[in-house]
């Protein structure tokens, strides 16, 4: 067969998914869960003790769970969809045509699935991948500590190695969800005689372990996701590290780089509505219908163009990692523009709220839901590596820079 015949045959199969795609998103995607989540109460995200928000959301979530769409770019075996790159990206485009919800969110999914279908032994994948697809164990990450931040690979939570097992002792700081979460992957320090990048590895295990245990962090926003996470002689068998043991720092950066292509989604609208529409019920509008403020006007022109570009983009990034050509160091720049650009988002919302943007308690202002969300934006550039050193990485690692 030709080439051009094959790629034609490609084509009408591919028109083929999205038109039975479509059906069934229509038929089976609940009306309310084409609507944007309202809080984080309102989003599910699985493990032991998930309870559902609305009836709604369960069945969402079975729908796709069983149709393997919870990760529909994992194999089959694993519980996934076993959709190729073209199916994905059409998956993709039919959920945000409709405005379907994701029926699940997991750090599991984000960044600890690529990391154990790319290092981790069949045991591991047979044992974690399912239960992560189906939203059965929900994770949270144990890498930043109080003295090991930015430069992350000064930590200094250790593993004591103890016959079959490893002992841990330490703290991490920084853990979203881990009052929450069943299960964490964290990194520790198996040999400290080797250099800081050298000498870690990356394991898992439960959180309900002897041992662990965690206390809330609360941000100036009155709400935080963050937890300081203590580790006093926890132990873990050693078949629970992922790749091999002090070569963790190699599952952390590959792991990282789907982090940060995580954050930098923030950026992309797919929340609600445009800026200019939620302005207009401050603002109003003019003879014209546009925007009563010229100026207000011209910075959510601006946005919206560099929101449209940052999506470009993330589909142009998502295409390179199928494809196996993905710079590792493109997700620190994805990284960096998304966070600030969520932070602009939110300027401008506060800018074009004026006075009433500022009401922190009122029933008018449902408990200050614009300003808390404002100030939580500052963790941003902050979280899975600071605008700072994913400037430094792009400088070094896309540009080539001198002295970089």
């Amino acid at each position: 067969m030709s080439e051009s015949k094959t790629s034609d045959s490609e084509t009408a199969d591919l028109e083929t998914f999205r038109a039975e795609t479509r059906a069934w998103l229509e038929a089976n995607c609940p009306p309310e869960m084409r609507k944007p989540a309202t809080s984080d109460a309102d989003v599910f995200w699985g493990g032991r003790n998930a309870k559902f928000s609305s009836e709604p959301q369960r069945i969402w979530f079975e729908r796709m769970r069983d149709k393997g769409w919870t990760v529909p770019d994992w194999p089959r075996e694993y519980g996934g969809g076993g959709l190729s790159a073209a199916e994905h990206k059409v998956l993709r485009a039919e959920m945000g045509r409709i405005g379907a919800r994701p029926p699940l969110s997991s750090f599991g999914i984000w960044m600890l699935g690529p990391a154990l279908l790319k290092y981790g032994n069949d045991a591991q994948k047979q044992e974690h991948l399912p239960k992560i697809a189906a939203g059965e164990i929900r994770w949270c990450q144990g890498y930043s500590e109080p003295n090991a931040g930015s430069d992350l690979a000064s930590l200094q939570t250790r593993a004591e190695s103890d016959g079959d097992d490893f002992v841990i002792t330490g703290s991490k700081i920084w853990t979203s969800y881990a009052n929450y979460a069943d299960w964490i992957f964290c990194l520790v320090r198996t040999d400290p005689a080797a250099k800081k990048h050298d000498g870690i590895s990356f394991i898992l295990f439960d959180m309900t372990s002897k041992g662990v245990s965690t206390k809330p962090i609360l941000l100036i926003s009155g709400y935080s996701p963050f937890c300081e996470t203590f580790f006093d002689g926890v132990r873990v068998p050693k078949s629970h590290v992922v790749g091999t043991v002090n070569r963790g720092w190699d599952v952390a950066k590959y792991l990282l780089q789907h982090e940060r292509a995580m954050i930098s989604g923030m950026g992309e609208r797919g929340v609600g509505r445009p800026l200019g529409q939620i302005a207009a019920d401050s603002v109003g509008t003019d003879a014209q219908g546009r925007l009563d403020d010229s100026m207000l006007r011209g910075k959510i022109a601006s946005f919206d163009v560099d929101e449209a570009a940052l999506a470009a983009c993330a589909e142009r990034a998502v295409d390179l990692a199928k494809a196996g050509q993905a710079h590792p160091a493109f997700s620190s720049a994805m990284k960096y523009y998304g966070t600030e650009l969520n932070k602009r988002r939110y300027e401008i919302l506060m800018s074009a709220g004026g006075a009433d943007a500022l009401e922190w308690e009122s029933e008018r202002s449902k408990q200050g839901a614009r300003p808390r969300a404002w100030l939580r934006t500052k963790a941003n550039s902050i979280e899975g590596g600071t605008s700072e050193v994913m400037l430094g990485i792009v400088a070094k690692r896309i540009l080539d820079l001198p002295g970089a």
